[in-house]
């Protein structure tokens, strides 16, 4: 199982949100790069990287800071948050960005979703946020009326190899991760399926690599000290 500890970006600026509410948002650090220095140190080779801004309001506002981060660590970095477009995914791309994650986007516009699998393959990634059942779109904020099970259904036929998994409930609470949920998903659907939200200790690292999960971010814990980076990376390999 691969390791991906967590960047949120807003203003340049590396935060977490507590269950996706932009209003209850704590800075952990002014200067993200240096915490991708200290997951390269731990002995991670992966990051999953998330512009809040961009995911809110579209757009790429921390494109710079997002570069920053890859050419500090020279880690795997996938990025997702407000990327709505084929000239927004060419520039990550070509900027050396090693995977993209399309969210709002995948929901909204599947010609689009089609277009860039079929021009990039496995760099195309999709985010699931999942709210009741339901996905969640434009940084959690909306709720679409499509269920995780039609979601999974239609990106597994769509060519789709990796989806970025989050049960928002748990997403920044330290409660312990949705595990019934992945189980559920990775043995109905043939894709790749990263478990995000509410990871918050060795238990749920094991639990997940015991399930052959592909891989699990690492928000929360990590900047509270809940789970140790180095050991968890350890523990996986």
């Amino acid at each position: 199982m691969l390791l991906f500890p967590a960047i949120d970006i807003v203003g340049g600026k590396a935060v977490r949100l507590f269950k996706g509410d932009y209003d209850q948002m704590t800075v952990y650090s002014d200067h993200p790069e240096e915490i991708a220095l200290d997951f390269k140190n731990c002995g991670a080779k992966h990051i999953h990287i998330v512009d809040l801004e961009g995911a809110r309001d579209g757009g790429t506002p921390n494109f710079e800071t997002v570069l920053k981060i890859k050419k500090e660590s020279g880690l795997y970095c996938e990025i997702g948050g407000g990327i709505r477009s084929m000239e927004v995914v060419d520039r990550y791309l070509d900027a050396g960005i090693d995977r993209v994650i399309l969210g709002t986007a995948a929901i909204k516009d599947e010609v689009f979703l089609k277009k860039a699998v079929e021009k990039h393959g496995d760099k195309i990634a999709v985010g699931a946020d999942i709210k009741d059942g339901f996905i969640a779109v434009k940084g959690w904020l909306e709720r679409s009326q499509v269920t995780a099970d039609e979601f999974f259904e239609k990106m597994q036929n769509l060519g789709v190899k990796t989806i970025i998994c989050t049960d928002i409930s748990k997403d920044g609470a330290m409660q312990g991760t949705n595990l019934h949920l992945y189980r559920t998903l990775s043995r109905r659907y043939k894709v790749d399926i990263t478990a995000s939200g509410g990871v918050s200790s060795m238990d749920d690292i094991v639990a997940l690599q015991e399930m052959d999960m592909y891989a699990a971010i690492i928000g929360k814990a990590y900047y509270t000290g809940a789970i140790n980076l180095r050991e968890a990376v350890q523990a996986v390999q």
